[in-house]
């Protein structure tokens, strides 16, 4: 199995806080791309290469960055044997797009909650692909009324198979609330189709392809998506979402060794 870790966005709103943070505390991470930043003991995406290492069914990460912040991941995959850099070659965020970059490698700066385990994801794939080899698998975890409109929200049957998603719908459109974060196990049958995607999408504005949600919700009506329930996330897309990100790493995380394994 390979896996693809999408690194290629520019963490405008993060790295607008530090700059305007009035402490001082935070300026050693200004100009850091958000994966590299440092959460506990390492790097948020180290998190994720040491996990995908351990699970033993990874044999290749997969790191897409961008031209600007090449180098740096570059320097940081250097302590790692199974991991390759490619870089989308954009410098702003005029960008390629999140699904062109998973087909260019052909996902992070999200870290789950210590229920989740990679172990148990490959096993309930296995079992999907045993009975179907189009079967592809998702995350999905419960939020609260008041923040669907910030996810993409899956309904689904009583197999768990996805129905639907609606995109950032509000409480009233939607009874469920099973927010869908982007990781995405997906078939060897699939991965075709990322190419037909941006084809038929390649006149369309970035914002109907840059979100693999928008790739995910095409997928849905023509393979069988199924539903692996976790949790939480932390999602760091701000410094307070950061800090207390780090802080659950440094201090409140029981077993380092074995998270997310």
């Amino acid at each position: 199995m390979k896996a693809v870790l999408l690194a290629a966005g520019y963490g405008t709103r993060l790295q607008r806080d530090v700059v305007s943070d009035s402490s001082g505390r935070f300026a050693h991470l200004a100009g850091t791309a958000k994966p590299l930043l440092p959460v506990g003991r390492c790097a948020l995406i180290s998190h994720w290469v040491r996990a995908l290492s351990a699970c033993g069914s990874v044999d290749g990460i997969y790191v897409v960055t961008n031209a600007l912040y090449h180098a740096a991941f570059e320097e940081w995959a250097a302590h790692f044997q199974n991991v390759r850099i490619l870089s989308d070659q954009t410098r702003s965020n005029d960008r390629l797009g999140a699904v062109a970059c998973l087909q260019l490698a052909i996902k992070h700066d999200t870290l789950f909650k210590e229920d989740f385990s990679l172990t148990k994801v490959k096993e309930r794939f296995s079992d999907l692909q045993a009975k179907c080899e189009d079967s592809c698998l998702v995350l999905s975890y419960q939020c609260r009324d008041q923040e669907t409109h910030k996810y993409g929200i899956l309904e689904v049957d009583s197999d768990l198979c996805v129905v639907c998603m609606k995109e950032k719908p509000l409480p009233s459109d939607t009874e469920s609330r099973r927010a869908c974060p982007c990781f995405y196990v997906l078939s060897k049958k699939s991965l075709p189709l990322l190419d037909t995607f941006l084809e038929e999408k390649k006149e369309a504005p970035i914002e109907e392809k840059d979100a693999p949600g928008n790739f995910l919700s095409w997928l849905i009506p023509r393979r069988p998506v199924y539903v692996h329930e976790i949790s939480g996330r932390f999602d760091v897309g701000n410094l307070p979402s950061y800090i207390e990100c780090d802080l659950f790493f440094r201090e409140k995380l029981q077993d380092a060794e074995s998270f997310m394994v």
